[in-house]
């Protein structure tokens, strides 16, 4: 037979009641029901009232004795050790910033059978799938698609574009003092019935189908935006060229904010530089180095429209791609905060 243990006595019954009344724990309330004991109840008196059986009130006096009040709240089950320590995170993050050499290797980039190999290899130890990825999420890591990189691009030449003073903006003319200058950044997309197929979720093992039409009919979506203001224009053409070009710059120029000068980040197509452009006298442009295609954030608003708009889809005809642009278009600009997310840049 188990022995008889004493309620700590620095605790009086109605001062374990006051607790009670305050506290916010509904099992802690109702396991200081420990108030009975000190009033001289039973055992079975005192297990009763606070809905339990002796054994278990046994066990919460125990807990009383030596933590107090406090040693009434349940506490989460410390659970098992972490599969990963410190030294197994720190090697899982140099490996993944470091990333693969293909000819070493054997991939372009790290899968999760991949990471969990180099474990084992270095320490002699295995781990799910599941595991990985949630010490990567905890190590700050997330799964995002790679911005493009053109091939022989001059990292000098856009080093330097990089460091050129935001108030200089571009090769404006000769600006009166203090005009505000807006920095937009523009580009062009072509959408056709050929269209793209995006990733969807899907259950795993399974590989959903999606309609992809091989007509070629298309149109082209000359966009702009300003990341600062979450503002932008854009207009559909059937042709991509210097009168486009144009009818595109005089776009821009009336959404520029009034008497403010905008410089027009952009890329080197021929129709860019053309001679025959008449650049309106509140815009300048600012062409990119060659190849640098992650230097123009029109590209990601590009991308994002694709994703969540235009892609996955079977055009009727040429009205049908003109419709969906102006959709897609029209809800991305219904949207600042999104703009101002995906095209600002340091």
């Amino acid at each position: 037979m188990g022995q008889p243990i004493a309620v700590r006595t620095d605790f009086a019954a109605v001062e374990v009641r006051r607790l009670a009344r305050r506290a916010k724990d509904s099992d802690q309330v109702r396991r200081l029901a420990i108030a009975a004991v000190l009033d001289g109840a039973s055992r079975a008196e005192a297990a009763k009232v606070g809905g339990m059986d002796r054994q278990t009130l046994r066990d919460w006096v125990i807990r009383f004795n030596e933590q107090g009040p406090d040693g009434l709240i349940n506490v989460p089950a410390p659970g098992a050790p972490a599969k990963l320590n410190t030294e197994h995170r720190a090697f899982l993050a140099r490996i993944v910033d470091e990333g693969p050499t293909s000819p070493i290797h054997g991939v372009v980039r790290w899968r999760a059978c991949d990471l969990i190999m180099r474990r084992h290899e270095e320490f002699g130890i295995s781990v799910s799938d599941d595991t990985v990825y949630r010490a990567l999420k905890d190590l700050g890591f997330s799964h995002v698609s790679a911005r493009p990189r053109a091939y022989r691009q001059d990292p000098e030449a856009i080093e330097a574009f990089k460091k050129i003073p935001r108030s200089r903006g571009g090769n404006p003319p000769q600006l009166a003092p203090d005009t505000p200058v807006e920095v937009w950044f523009q580009d062009e997309m072509r959408v056709g019935q050929k269209n793209k197929l995006t990733y969807r979720w899907a259950r795993k093992g399974s590989r959903p189908r999606a309609a992809h039409d091989q007509r070629t009919q298309s149109t082209y979506l000359f966009g702009a935006v300003c990341p600062e203001l979450g503002t932008g224009a854009a207009l559909v053409l059937p042709f991509c060229n210097s009168q486009a070009m144009q009818l595109h710059l005089n776009e821009i120029a009336s959404k520029v904010s009034p008497g403010a000068h905008a410089s027009v980040i952009l890329d080197q197509a021929g129709w860019h530089g053309a001679k025959e452009l008449k650049i309106p006298h509140n815009i300048s442009l600012m062409p990119l180095p060659p190849r640098s295609p992650e230097l123009n954030s029109q590209e990601n608003i590009w991308q994002f429209m694709r994703q969540n708009w235009l892609s996955n889809r079977v055009f009727k005809s040429y009205d049908d791609i003109v419709d969906h642009c102006c959709y897609a278009w029209n809800t991305l600009i219904d949207q600042p905060w999104k703009i101002m997310s995906i095209a600002l840049r340091d």
